[in-house]
């Protein structure tokens, strides 16, 4: 099973044997502690579930659920299809099993998962990119206004109509991120390119 969470430590730069630079992410990967495998028969579908991080404070059913795993901060599930651990020969995953970085290599391309950085209420220049009003012909105070949004019919706003409203704080998707170096020691992943999300949030990465 390659499946890791992690926390973006932030943004740096590597030096390749030519000495071409190009930048990479930093994110600090587990190990993470499997907290719970779904079967089909029982839960109507394959997945394995595992914690990751510390927190002060569970609840009472959260602390029954870990069963003294740990006290962990994120709670993720990887679903898997019907027997994949058995045609990528892997075994069985149980309750309370490790997982770190050895499940990757330095090359692989994986899947990043994290939640965009949250900008607040915006308006459509900055939201959706529109160009605004023009600056002359008797505009006044109304640049970066929408303009018109829609005909008379029928009466209301359509759905999905673009318009001013909260931007960010989206889940954001990278495929195919190549991994371009991993510390063993300090559980730590350099991946090519940006990752969503500010420093300290979760980073959800699959192989």
């Amino acid at each position: 099973m390659r499946f890791l969470l992690g926390v973006k430590l932030g943004m740096s730069q590597i030096f390749d044997e030519s000495g071409k630079v190009f930048p990479v992410t930093l994110v600090e990967t587990g190990p993470v502690v499997v907290t719970q495998v779904k079967t089909k028969e029982k839960d109507g579908y394959r997945a394995v579930q595992v914690g990751f991080g510390k927190k002060k404070k569970l609840t009472k059913p959260l602390k029954g659920h870990m069963k003294n795993l740990g006290d962990f901060r994120w709670i993720r599930e990887y679903r898997m299809k019907n027997d994949e651990s058995k045609n990528k020969g892997e075994e069985d995953v149980k309750t309370g099993d490790t997982i770190d970085v050895a499940v990757f290599r330095e090359g692989d391309k994986v899947t990043l998962t994290g939640i965009s950085k949250g900008k607040g209420f915006q308006g459509v220049v900055k939201r959706h990119g529109f160009h605004g009003l023009p600056k002359t012909h008797g505009t006044k105070k109304k640049h970066r206004s929408p303009g018109s949004i829609g005909s008379r019919f029928p009466q209301h706003v359509r759905k999905g109509k673009r318009m001013a409203g909260r931007m960010g704080s989206d889940r954001v998707t990278r495929r195919n991120v190549q991994i371009v170096k991993i510390d063993k020691e300090n559980n730590v992943i350099a991946v090519k390119g940006p990752v969503p999300g500010a420093r300290g949030t979760l980073v959800e990465i699959r192989g």
